[in-house]
């Protein structure tokens, strides 16, 4: 790999981590950019899980103090629980493989970009009111599992989730969305990186680049309505589930 190639890739990263902090699809630069600069799929698949966490980093490094705020108990047990999701999803993943999960991924991606895109008027149904927190800690465990397991469109199911079920407004959900799935990536790295072939200087250009990207993130939210926000996820979620279902 060349220095040019590297380059690219801190330049992709950036605009990974800022994507992925606004809509949750990372891996829509991310992917492709591992794949122009040669990487092979498998390889580039577990270089950019590794690579995104620094889009988590960087989000932390501006925003943990608004994070960790919530409250202790909070933060531990929704952290607690990414870190058992990402490991139960990237165990799912070695022993299984992926591909029997194909079919199944582009409808749940689907529902939940158009949950996202109507979840102002879902909120205000009272029976989504009053949901108990519970029901929301057992929905984040399932999304960290889904994403250590396959993680495409991970990020839109874990802001929808945190939208419509954790009671937080939408710009506190996109902050939760994005350091509990960088929780969740740090977990499930770890059966990546003693099963899988690593590029690592690839995983650190890309990883730097995320690090800027993830930083910059809640500043550039605070610029866009979030009217505006919430439906370019919708129309991207959308996009990717067309995508995953034509590719699958």
């Amino acid at each position: 790999m060349t220095v040019v190639d590297l380059l690219l890739l801190v330049l992709a990263g950036v605009a990974s981590g800022l994507v992925g902090y606004l809509t949750g699809l990372a891996s829509l630069v991310s992917y492709p950019a591992l794949l122009v600069a040669g990487l092979p799929p498998v390889t580039a698949n577990v270089t950019n899980t590794l690579a995104l966490v620094g889009a988590g980093i960087g989000t932390t490094a501006h925003s943990g103090r608004e994070f960790l705020a919530r409250g202790r108990r909070t933060t531990v047990v929704e952290v607690g629980i990414a870190l058992v999701g990402g490991l139960a999803g990237g165990w799912l993943l070695v022993e299984t493989g992926e591909s029997s999960f194909s079919s199944v991924v582009p409808w749940m991606v689907l529902v939940a970009a158009l949950l996202l895109l109507v979840s102002p008027r879902l909120k205000e149904a009272p029976a989504l009111g009053t949901v108990p927190r519970p029901v929301f800690l057992v929905a984040l465990l399932l999304t960290c599992v889904y994403g250590g397991y396959f993680g495409a469109g991970s990020g839109v199911i874990c802001l929808a989730v945190a939208v419509l079920l954790s009671g937080a407004d939408f710009t506190s959900s996109v902050l939760v969305k994005s350091i509990l799935l960088a929780v969740s990536n740090i977990a499930a790295s770890v059966f990546f990186v003693l099963t899988t072939p690593v590029d690592w200087w690839a995983a650190l250009a890309l990883g730097a680049g995320c690090v800027v990207g993830g930083y910059l993130g809640p500043s550039v939210q605070r610029l866009i309505p979030e009217t505006v926000l919430r439906r370019t996820v919708a129309a991207a979620g959308t996009g990717l589930a067309v995508w995953l279902w034509t590719n699958r």
